[in-house]
């Protein structure tokens, strides 16, 4: 085992944890003030501020989890690929269960949890999976 590799993925996963909770931040927010204020959908609220976590999470994470550099259009592409099946199966099993009567922010918040874990995961070992730490340092 190498511990200096174990401690830079543990830092690593700690970065994603951190930026991954602000972006949460972001999600439930805007869920919040889609379906608590304006009284919007479900559904609708969950893609909306799905949407506006996913372009944060991606962009911080990129920069300062992964510090990657490369292809942005392949690693954007990579991660919608993630959101065209996690976010349809997300909405379906979220709506259901909103409709068992749960509150709709439980239910986010729920989903969220999967998400971060599902997220790391993916974006880790196949979004950056040969290219964490390849960014140049300012200065280089």
């Amino acid at each position: 085992m190498d511990k200096k590799k174990d401690f830079k993925e543990l830092l690593r996963f700690i970065k994603f944890l951190f930026f991954s909770i602000s972006a949460g931040i972001i999600q439930f927010g805007a869920m919040a003030l889609f379906y608590e204020v304006f009284k919007w959908e479900w559904w609708l609220s969950y893609i909306i501020s799905l949407f506006l976590s996913v372009a944060w999470n991606f962009t911080i994470n990129r920069k300062f989890t992964f510090k990657s550099a490369n292809n942005i259009k392949l690693a954007m592409l990579l991660v919608l690929a993630f959101y065209v099946v996690f976010a349809p199966a997300s909405l379906f099993l979220g709506d259901w269960i909103e409709g068992l009567g749960v509150d709709g922010l439980i239910v986010e918040a729920g989903i969220m949890i999967l998400n971060f874990v599902l997220e790391f995961l993916y974006t880790r070992y196949v979004v950056y999976r040969n290219s964490c730490d390849t960014a140049k340092k300012k200065g280089e």
